[in-house]
């Protein structure tokens, strides 16, 4: 057993309570208590601890791509020209250096479980590698060596976009077939600290027919697993899906059977009244990716409609324009106040709720997400000494958290009660030069 002691801890309410002592055994929290002085035995953790936070929608290969794509002009669709081009370039190999350095990265920000939609399967041209699950395994090895928890989103791509055939840089994200697609996915071997998920990738590379069998699949299941997609992230998205199937993305996932409360639809940018129906209707979630949605001026996505609607709201990095948590929750609000010219659509608590047991909830970790007995130990302490936090009161402190602080101010990560950060470091390798050494295999 191992005894962690907080001198502030948010256990769900509307503060943090003080002097919470977190006990935890093979990896759960045994148990928690309040209002405690730390005994001997302590690990003492300074600041503010939170469940550990959830990214919920990730391509940990994009961030090869932060800083290469801000020069000139452009659009989400230039954007995703020099993404291809770099996805011809991973092998296994290189794949697995790039993913360990993103996933250290992640954890050096209190992310602790990471939802990656991957879609990158095979060889550049298409062909199968000798296992032809070789890149999600690399991505199940970089999270462990990074000391996160992880669900592979396997994500079934089929076209080049309504019904068009693959380009040549498409060729490796397709299994061709839907039931080609079925029988991979049931191959793959998935390790204690990983979850396995599905995805259609859109509506732009699978069809209506897939997007069913997707979702049978996911379904079928003793225990079903979750189903992501991309959802109206681009206006001309919709507009192209309106006159191939004659409705939206949203409305194409409902007819299609993959609604549900186990579906995530990633972005939703550019709902209808209708599609925010039938999100909430079916208890799906959303989730928004704030720092990527604005850096490839993909909009802002009605995340107070959504809310007032019962449509559970999760976050995600996507790009890794930025890997930082705190900043995509503040934006949810921030964003919501440009576009609305008022203030106070999302408080703190909810937004922390996003970062947290939402994301955790909506990638197959619904034991994560809270400090609790029973629950993952998987907890993240934020210093609150820095110039950012400097000064706030305890009863102030989430809301400094969410609105002000960094992913820089993450001072410990402990994930199944075994600490991967301390004193704002990895504790199990060097991610800055991971990081350099990775892209340089580029």
């Amino acid at each position: 057993m191992t005894v962690y002691w907080c001198s502030f801890a948010w256990l769900g309410g509307e503060q943090p309570d003080a002097g919470v002592e977190i006990r935890t055994d093979q990896g759960r929290i045994a148990s928690v208590r309040t209002g405690v002085e730390p005994s001997d035995e302590a690990t003492r953790l300074q600041g503010l601890t939170l469940p550990g936070l959830a990214n919920t929608h990730s391509h940990a290969f994009h961030r090869a791509l932060r800083s290469t794509t801000q020069r000139g002009k452009g659009s989400f669709w230039t954007w995703r020209e020099d993404m291809y081009e770099i996805a011809q370039t991973l092998t296994p190999d290189t794949y697995h250096l790039l993913a360990r350095a993103v996933y250290g990265e992640m954890a050096l920000a209190g992310i602790t479980t990471v939802g990656e939609f991957h879609y990158l399967h095979h060889q550049a041209g298409g062909r199968s590698y000798d296992d032809p699950n070789a890149m999600g395994e690399a991505m199940f090895a970089a999270a462990a060596e990074a000391g996160i928890r992880i669900t592979l989103i396997d994500t079934c791509y089929l076209s080049g976009g309504f019904g068009a055939p693959l380009s040549p840089t498409q060729d490796r994200f397709s299994d061709k077939t839907v039931s080609a697609w079925k029988a991979r996915v049931s191959d793959i071997r998935v390790p204690e600290h990983g979850r396995l998920a599905v995805a259609a990738h859109s509506v732009r590379a699978v069809d209506p027919a897939s997007i069913a069998g997707v979702a049978e699949f996911a379904t079928s299941r003793p225990d079903p697993l979750p189903l992501h997609a991309h959802v109206s992230e681009q206006p001309l998205e919709n507009d192209e899906c309106q006159a191939t199937y004659g409705m939206t993305p949203t409305g194409v996932m409902a007819s299609a059977g993959a609604l549900d409360g186990d579906f995530t639809a990633v972005h939703a940018t550019h709902l209808t009244a209708d599609d925010i129906n039938l999100l909430a209707s079916s208890e799906s979630t959303a989730c928004f990716c704030p720092t990527t949605e604005r850096d490839l001026a993909d909009g802002i996505g009605p995340s107070r409609s959504l809310d007032e609607a019962g449509v559970t709201l999760a976050l995600g990095t996507d790009s890794q324009a930025v890997i930082d948590l705190f900043e995509e929750a503040r934006a949810i609000e921030l964003n919501r106040r440009l576009s609305s010219g008022e203030r106070g659509h999302h408080d703190a608590v909810s937004l922390l709720e996003m970062a947290t047991s939402n994301g955790h909830e909506a990638l197959g970790w619904a034991d994560c997400g809270s400090i609790e007995s029973g629950a993952a130990a998987d907890f993240v302490t934020v210093g609150m000494n820095s110039i950012r936090l400097a000064g706030v009161e305890p009863q102030n402190y989430l809301e400094a958290v969410v609105f002000a602080a960094s992913a820089v101010d993450v001072e410990s990560v402990v994930v199944a009660g075994e600490a991967i950060v301390t004193g704002g470091n990895h504790v199990r390798f060097d991610v800055v030069s991971a990081m350099s050494q990775a892209l340089s295999t580029l």
